[in-house]
């Protein structure tokens, strides 16, 4: 039951090129970014990357992005990722771009054994009638797009409107990050750290956790478990300086009023 390993590198060692990756994060929050680091050094490739944003430029995600190792992203949000946003319009990466809370029940349904759900969000839009760029060509038009999404009406909420189908998803592999974790893999987030974290971990058929904290099992109480260990298959307890790699997305600054 002692899922602990030695180092992120050991931990990753087995991942495929071609393997599909649930991701934890929102922007840098909660970025398993040593387990991403550990990828990136022993040169796996041709990845298919699932989560809200591919990281930033230089920084979590967006580092295996620069080097040319993912072929495919399903993210909300290609933000202020320069180099996300050219590899897309150059047609050198896939996007499929989903709504937030869509990508977030994708996932959580994945974990929990429901294949597909229905939802209003994107009934009615690109989202469901299809024609979304998922690649482009070299001369900027569309080489791939979208397909039509099932639409059906439900009387529901005092209303009768229609609701698109959208399908789970379930990948390869969940890397995730956690301030504590104990040695069965029960896993605590922190703070806005609990965002995708959960859900990345749930939609993986094999979980791996970095954690900053390890403690015995029983430490943590029952309701402080954000994550049950039978989702989590590896743990990697971080050193206190890959646990201080933290960097701020933004930084603005505004005069004192006594300055």
């Amino acid at each position: 039951m002692d899922k602990t390993y030695a180092s992120a590198t050991e931990a990753v060692a087995d991942i495929p090129d071609g393997a599909s990756l649930a991701v934890g994060g929102f922007g840098l929050s909660g970025v398993p970014i040593v387990l991403i680091r550990a990828l990136l050094a022993q040169g796996t490739r041709d990845l298919e990357v699932v989560s809200n944003n591919c990281g930033v430029d230089g920084w979590g995600l967006g580092e295996l992005l620069a080097a040319g190792r993912i072929r495919r992203v399903i993210a909300s949000y290609i933000g202020e990722n320069r180099e996300f946003a050219r590899q897309y319009l150059g047609g050198e990466v896939e996007v499929e771009l989903t709504p937030q809370g869509t990508l977030a029940e994708r996932l959580r349904a994945g974990g929990v054994g429901i294949p597909a759900f229905y939802t209003a969000t994107g009934a009615g839009t690109a989202v469901s009638d299809g024609g979304m760029p998922i690649r482009y060509a070299a001369d900027g038009s569309v080489a791939l797009a979208s397909d039509p999404k099932e639409l059906r009406p439900f009387d529901a909420f005092g209303r009768t409107r229609e609701y698109v189908l959208e399908r789970a998803i379930r990948t390869d592999v969940g890397l995730v990050r956690a301030a504590v974790g104990d040695r069965h893999g029960n896993l605590r987030f922190e703070k806005a750290a609990r965002n995708f974290n959960p859900l990345a971990g749930m939609a993986g058929r094999f979980t791996i956790a970095e954690v900053d904290e390890l403690v015995e099992p029983g430490v943590l109480d029952p309701d402080d478990i954000h994550l049950p260990g039978i989702y989590v298959d590896r743990i990697v307890v971080l050193s206190p300086e890959e646990s201080a790699d933290l960097p701020i997305e933004k930084v603005t600054t505004r005069p004192r009023r006594d300055a």
